[in-house]
């Protein structure tokens, strides 16, 4: 996974203040920490920072902080958003090193087109949208691809069914179910509406059942 160089400021003077003087001049105030090292104050530009993470790796994205001079390989972990606005407003960096293997969270992206549950006006239902996986921060892959060409109606695919590149320990559970293929809602709701008649004693078309077709007769 290629570096994204990311400029960044040392020195901020901590305090609610200076942290809004900070994002008044487009910059995002954070802390970078790890390896045993104290934590230090940064602050970053915020539209560096938006264009550093706008690749397809995401919150995997290994920045290389230039913080005055010193390189630092980072991670950008716990971003927190403004709850109105939706901006960033403040980052943690986390510093790591190219041959340790680290824990991340990796998107998993459904490709091609389940034609069969298409043609019976089913549902792709997918189940998991992450796959937790091991590895060191350059073989940590942007997503995982998983193919639903061959999905039925009342198929499934599983962590186990996706192709995980040399140097990568799935964390997940590989019977996990990733994606189902579901029957139509229509049908689906009949049938759940049957079995619970069924299981109420009446007939599927609403009606008291007669239990030994005792009638009085």
């Amino acid at each position: 996974m290629p570096e994204i160089t990311l400029a960044a400021e040392s020195g901020r003077t901590i305090g609610t203040r200076s942290t809004r003087r900070l994002r008044a001049e487009g910059k995002i105030p954070g802390v970078v920490y790890g390896h045993g090292t104290d934590p230090v104050a940064v602050a970053v530009g915020a539209r560096d920072f938006r264009v550093a993470m706008s690749g397809e790796a995401g919150l995997n994205t290994l920045l290389s902080l230039d913080l005055e001079g010193t390189s630092l390989l980072t991670l950008a972990r716990d971003i927190q958003h403004h709850p109105v606005k939706n901006v960033v407003t403040h980052i943690d960096f986390l510093i790591v090193r190219r041959d340790e293997v680290i824990a991340a969270e990796v998107t998993i992206n459904l490709v091609g087109e389940a034609i069969e549950v298409q043609h019976g006006d089913g549902v792709v239902d997918q189940q998991l949208f992450t796959l937790a996986i091991k590895a060191k921060p350059a073989d940590i892959p942007p997503s995982f691809d998983l193919d639903i060409s061959e999905l039925i109606i009342g198929g499934s695919l599983h962590v186990s069914d996706i192709k995980v590149p040399r140097g990568v320990e799935v964390e997940t559970d590989l019977e996990a179910t990733v994606v189902a293929g579901q029957p139509p809602r229509v049908q689906a709701a009949t049938e759940e509406e049957a079995a619970a008649a069924a299981a109420a004693g009446e007939s599927p078309a609403g009606g008291a059942a007669d239990a030994a077709d005792g009638s009085g007769e």
